[in-house]
């Protein structure tokens, strides 16, 4: 099968399409012919070695944490698909690698894809959608009639994140540039700050969750928007104990996520609010109500620009830039 692999990690390592043996599928696995995939901030910072404490990925690999597909065979012990079904998923983190013609998914990440939708947009969902998910719904536990700050709303995790706290019932602030103010108010945006003009912690008071997506100065200034109580929630700052205690890290990683958040906790205490980091997990379950929330037209998928996968190193030196209005998806499948 065809892939896009890279062989070295750095900004440098474009990658290549190379012919690669196809998967192995286990008993409990799903072996998915891809249509589409979709890229995500995420696959720049694996190409850059950002994770290789907590994600040891062997080299070559093939990137890609987004699918849309149609499976083409189950493992012996598979229950939920059949041959046929039209599925989407975000792989686990040890079986990445949707930049590819298969993949074998382990079932319990797996989902039937919306009807409602093409397999392009149905791969612009998963890890965003997920991302938004456990951020909003397990993490922040939000509930109609609080406040919530999402961070760049016009990016892939904001676009998503933005309709489903309006469908739990929050107030949404939300963060942008000058060209995307009218456009992410149409998403649902209550209150949207330009950030090019405003300095969002001057005009927003007494939230009750962020959802942080920058990290650096923005994860600080957070801070003074919360109200004691509150929660800020990082996918782009410092990873905390609990997140090393989560993915069952080695004593090195634990000190290191102690030390590197031990700031950012500090100052989080000292006005009563909770720090936390969000990996975000695969999880089929979750990602077949997302599913049901598409369907019912409450979400809708948002996608910036598609490529073929001739052109995937195109595709992401595009996101690379950070300015697209949602996802970027490439199609495996030519019409």
């Amino acid at each position: 099968m065809k892939a896009f692999i890279i062989d070295r990690y750095g900004k440098s390592a474009v990658g290549r399409i190379s012919e690669t043996p196809a998967p192995i599928v286990g008993a409990y696995d799903v072996l998915v012919k891809i249509h589409a995939t979709s890229i995500n901030p995420l696959d720049l910072k694996i190409r850059e070695g950002a994770f290789k404490l907590i994600l040891p990925y062997r080299l070559p690999l093939i990137l890609g944490n987004d699918l849309a597909g149609t499976v083409v065979q189950v493992g012996a012990k598979v229950t939920r698909f059949i041959v046929g079904d039209e599925v989407y998923a975000r792989p686990d983190d040890d079986r990445i690698g949707t930049f590819a013609e298969l993949i074998a998914v382990r079932e319990t990440a797996l989902a039937l894809k919306p009807k409602t939708l093409t397999m392009n947009d149905a791969a612009s969902i998963p890890l965003v959608g997920l991302t938004a998910w456990q951020a909003l719904v397990e993490k922040a536990q939000l509930k109609k009639g609080q406040k919530i700050l999402i961070h760049a709303g016009s990016g892939g995790v904001g676009t998503f994140a933005i309709q489903l706290a309006k469908h739990l019932g929050a107030t949404v602030a939300t963060t942008t540039g000058t060209a995307n103010v009218d456009w992410v108010k149409k998403l649902g945006a209550d209150i949207v700050v330009n950030y090019k003009t405003t300095a969002f912690e001057n005009v927003l008071h007494d939230y009750d969750v962020v959802l942080d997506t920058q990290g650096g100065k923005t994860l600080e200034q957070s801070l003074k928007v919360l109200k004691p109580g509150g929660k800020l929630i990082s996918i782009a700052g410092a990873p905390d104990p609990q997140f090393a205690k989560d993915i069952h890290a080695n004593w090195v990683v634990k000190i290191a996520a102690y030390l590197l958040s031990f700031s950012i906790r500090k100052k989080a205490r000292r006005q009563n609010i909770s720090y936390s980091f969000l990996f975000m997990k695969a999880n089929g379950a979750q990602l077949g109500q997302i599913t049901e929330l598409i369907d019912q037209g409450v979400i809708r998928p948002v996608v910036d620009r598609v490529f073929a996968f001739e052109s995937i190193a195109e595709a992401l030196a595009y996101v690379e830039q950070g300015r697209a209005k949602g996802k970027v998806v490439v199609n495996l499948i030519k019409s």
